[in-house]
């Protein structure tokens, strides 16, 4: 019978043979970013990660999950870019948000990040050139859109790169090793709303439950001190070094938000399985709307999404649209729509779609 032993000098062996080979990758990834230096070509392309994850995951046998696999090289893809030439990403603070798990899940833990105190802030960072990329929320599918994004799409001359869509999950992260001892909980109003059955379930009437600003606040102050907990995301309670006694506390799994990545001067090469954002500023004469919309039907360009702002130009009711639709807007059949509407639209960005 193998012993417990033999199974870990095993692993050590094949863990060696990883180290060996990554240290190769890197070698040739410190090549590449010498010629894309030469070249001025892009570092980050979603849309090359995709294809290796889906390669990779063709020819796994074993037991790793194509989750799995894209989890491992999502890794390896962020400290390649460092290595290739590292680049800056700002995101909507604090840390310890749900908008820096979102950047870390994409740029991976070894990031250069920044965390700035508003969405204009992030796109300020864009423009200056402080940052390449940018990582920021644009909706969720409990609360909506988030309306200073949008505006921002519409006056700011940055390109959508790619989008993420993330689980919202809450965990309850305390000094304390039982619930019994804990006497306060910090996090958001809307933290507490979202995780109420769990803590119905798990603290009287004699608890304390104190609002504050954020749930990277509430980590910070539940790590100080004795007999207090925190709702918090995960990168919360890693950035503050606070153990976690319960994982996905909130009420429902389905919460999810929805983040973009922006960024100066970025195009995304085609992919095959893309998406484009448009801002639609159409004219104001009866049918305008009808005739963009049957431009796409026409083509059979499916549409994701169709969601109107007020275009606030003078005292009149205006509006204009944020249209996303699948395809590149490169493809021959966008094309024909941009050349026809092309002076009532404002490309966003195509990019990788979100399955």
């Amino acid at each position: 019978m193998t012993s417990l032993e033999d199974l870990r000098a095993r692993i050590d062996n094949l863990d060696n043979d990883l180290i060996e080979l990554l240290d190769q990758r890197m070698q040739v990834i410190k090549e590449v970013g010498e010629l894309k230096r030469h070249q001025q070509s892009g570092i980050y392309r979603p849309e090359r990660e995709k294809v290796i994850v889906d390669r990779l995951y063709e020819r796994s046998k074993g037991l790793l999950s194509k989750a799995a696999i894209e989890a491992i090289f999502l890794e390896i893809f962020a400290v390649s870019r460092t290595l290739e030439l590292p680049e800056k990403v700002a995101y909507l603070g604090p840390e310890g948000s749900f908008t820096h798990q979102a950047a870390e899940n994409r740029f991976g833990a070894t990031g250069s990040y920044f965390p700035l105190k508003t969405i204009k802030g992030v796109f300020d960072a864009i423009d200056s050139g402080r940052a390449v990329f940018g990582v920021i929320p644009i909706e969720n599918n409990q609360a909506g859109a988030v309306t200073e994004t949008i505006e921002l799409l519409s006056e700011r001359d940055v390109k959508i790169v790619a989008e993420m869509i993330e689980p919202v999950h809450f965990s309850l992260a305390s000094v304390e090793d039982e619930v019994t001892q804990i006497h306060t909980i910090y996090s958001k109003d809307i933290a507490f709303r979202q995780c109420q059955n769990f803590l119905n379930e798990h603290f009287d009437g004699d608890t304390n439950f104190i609002q504050v600003d954020s749930t990277s606040d509430a980590a910070r102050r539940a790590k100080k001190s004795k007999g207090t907990a925190s709702l918090c995301s995960l990168v919360a309670a890693k950035t503050f070094d606070i153990p976690i006694l319960f994982y996905n506390v909130e009420d429902t799994a389905d919460n999810r938000t929805r983040f973009l990545i922006i960024s100066k001067e970025f195009r995304n090469q085609k992919s095959g399985h893309d998406k484009t954002s448009v801002l639609a500023k159409i004219k104001d004469e009866p049918g305008s709307l009808v005739d963009l919309l049957q431009a796409f039907e026409k083509r059979n360009i499916n549409l994701t999404k169709i969601d109107s702002r007020p275009a606030k130009l003078g005292a009149q009711f205006k509006y204009w649209f944020l249209i996303d639709f699948e395809g590149h807007h490169e493809d021959e059949a966008a094309q024909e729509i941009f050349a026809e509407f092309g002076d009532q639209m404002k490309l966003l960005g195509s990019y990788l779609k979100v399955v």
